[in-house]
C-alpha cells in the first residue's frame, strides 16, 4: 500500500552534484550517567543558552560581526562575537547559573555537543533528556580532520570511536585538540515522552531511529520524503525511505544526509563508523514535478 501510494503521488528525482555522489553519516543520542548537582564525581557542565546570546542576520549581521554568522553576544553597546570553546572552557560562563546537568567526563560532554541531544541518567535518580537550543557562533571544525592533518590518525580513519581512543590516550592533550572545534552547544531539557523515540528535531518532531534524516536547511524542506541508498560500517546495506526532519552544522550540501541510528551505545557503535556514498532520492509530489525533467 505504501509503495502503491508513492508511485502514485510522487516523482523520483535522484540529486546529482558536481561534487560526485551523496555521502552519508549516523547520528545518535548518548546515554551517559550525570547529576543535577556538582560533585567530585560529576564537575563537567552542560550550560543552558545565556541571556546575552542572540541571534543575527547572517546575510546581513551586526558591524564586528562575520557574515554567515548566526549568534553573537549582545553588549550595551552593540554586538561582539560571543566567546568560543576555549574561552567558555577557562571560565567565561561560570557564576551565571547556567548549568543544566553536570557530567563525569568532559569527552562525554564534547560528543554530546557534536550529537546535539542526549539522555542523561541522573545519579538522583530517572532520566532526563537535553537537546540543542543554540550555539556559540562559530563554525564547526571536525577535529577527526585535526588529528590526520597532525599525523595522529590515519587518513580515513577518524571515526567516533577511534577519535575517543586518541583523546582518553592522550589526557594532557584532550582539551587542546576539543578547542580546535571552536562551535559550542547550548541545551535546554526536554521531556522524554517515549522512549523508543529519538529527541524532537529542528523539525519540531521527535526523531525515529533509521527514518529520520539530518539535511541541509538551506537547500532542503524538512518533512520531505527521501530515498537513502548507502551502505553501514560492515558493509551491510542500508536502503530506507526516510524523512527530512533534522539539519546540523556538518551537514552541507545537495546530497548530504545525516542518518539518526536511535539512542545508546548499540546506536552511536553504529553511527560513529558510518561514512559513506551513496544514493540520494528526493520524492517530489507530482503536481509539484509536472514540466520538469525526469
Amino acid at each position: 500500500a505504501a509503495r502503491a501510494f508513492f508511485e502514485a503521488e510522487f516523482r523520483p528525482f535522484e540529486v546529482h552534484p558536481a561534487s560526485g555522489p551523496g555521502f552519508f553519516t549516523g547520528y545518535y543520542e548518548p546515554v551517559v550517567p550525570g547529576s543535577r548537582t556538582p560533585s567530585a564525581a560529576f564537575s563537567t557542565p552542560i550550560y543552558r543558552r545565556p541571556d546575552d546570546l542572540v541571534e543575527v542576520d547572517p546575510n546581513d549581521p551586526p558591524a564586528g560581526i562575520e557574515p554567515g554568522t548566526r549568534f553573537a553576544r549582545r553588549l550595551a553597546g552593540g554586538f561582539a562575537p560571543y566567546p568560543d570553546r576555549a574561552g567558555i572552557g577557562a571560565g567565561f560562563l561560570k557564576g551565571r547559573g547556567l548549568e543544566l546537568v553536570y557530567l563525569a567526563d568532559p569527552v562525554d560532554a564534547f560528543f554530546i555537543h557534536i550529537q546535539g541531544a542526549a539522555r542523561i541518567r541522573l545519579a538522583e535518580g530517572g532520566d532526563m533528556r537535553i537537546t540543542y537550543a543554540a550555539k556559540s557562533g562559530h563554525p564547526y571544525t571536525p577535529i577527526g580532520r585535526v588529528l590526520i592533518e597532525r599525523g595522529e590518525l590515519p587518513s580515513g580513519g577518524a571515526t567516533m570511536e577511534t577519535i575517543r581512543a586518541w583523546l582518553a590516550a592522550h589526557p594532557d592533550e584532550a582539551a587542546g585538540v576539543m578547542a580546535e572545534n571552536r562551535s559550542f552547544i547550548f541545551f535546554r531539557e526536554a521531556p522524554v515522552d517515549d522512549p523508543g523515540l529519538g529527541p524532537v528535531a529542528a523539525a519540531k518532531v521527535p526523531l525515529t531511529p533509521g527514518r529520520s534524516l539530518a539535511v541541509d536547511r538551506l537547500i532542503h524542506s524538512f518533512h520531505g520524503p527521501a530515498w537513502v541508498d548507502t551502505v553501514l560500517a560492515d558493509r551491510k546495506p542500508f536502503r530506507h525511505l526516510m524523512v527530512a526532519q533534522d539539519t546540523g552544522s556538518a551537514i552541507v550540501g545537495a546530497a548530504r544526509g545525516d542518518i539518526f541510528i536511535g539512542s545508546g551505545d548499540a546506536a552511536g557503535a553504529i553511527a560513529g563508523g558510518l561514512a559513506a556514498r551513496g544514493r540520494f532520492i528526493l520524492f517530489v509530489p507530482r503536481r509539484g514535478a509536472e514540466g520538469r525533467a525526469p
